[in-house]
């Protein structure tokens, strides 16, 4: 079973037992799919359907689940508890269907490894130790927080 069609049975699971907010999270995750795979079929101007990879969709969620993440905290600041509740709880649906986030002591170790593999010293050298570092990361830490460590460590 593809990691979407995961998603549709999930969706069709939570239409039968009526679970209106895991519905409409899983409808406009499957929405952002299909306008990606639409995009994809734009830009490789192929007629036939052209399916996501489960990689490019984990990247769909991985971003769905950061709009909601961006969206609480500014609900939050804001005085909006109510709403940023709401984006709290649409981020718990989506975050079942990203891996295991890594904790920060993980991602000091990558860090580290790859500030050795890459030889940076300084500041400027950061974008080496990205380059090695992100795929390692991605999908299991926010980008923001990698970019903080790496410079931390490059600062001294």
């Amino acid at each position: 079973m593809s990691f979407k069609e995961k998603i549709q049975q999930d969706l069709i699971e939570a239409l039968k037992a009526k679970k209106e907010l895991k519905t409409s999270v899983l409808r406009m995750l499957l929405a952002s799919i299909l306008n990606k795979e639409k995009d994809k079929r734009y830009k490789l101007k192929e007629n036939q359907d052209t399916l996501l990879t489960d990689e490019e969709i984990l990247e769909v969620v991985s971003l769905e689940a950061k709009k909601r993440k961006e969206a609480a905290e500014l609900y939050e600041k804001g005085g909006r508890s109510e709403l940023a509740a709401k984006e709290k709880s649409e981020l718990e649906i989506l975050q079942k269907y990203l891996p295991e986030q890594l904790s920060a002591d993980e991602i000091k170790k990558l860090v580290i490894q790859a500030v050795a593999k890459s030889g940076a010293k300084e500041q400027k050298d950061m974008g080496k130790v990205m380059v090695i570092l992100m795929p390692q990361v991605k999908g299991r830490a926010n980008g923001n927080l990698v970019s903080q460590i790496v410079k931390e460590s490059l600062h001294g």
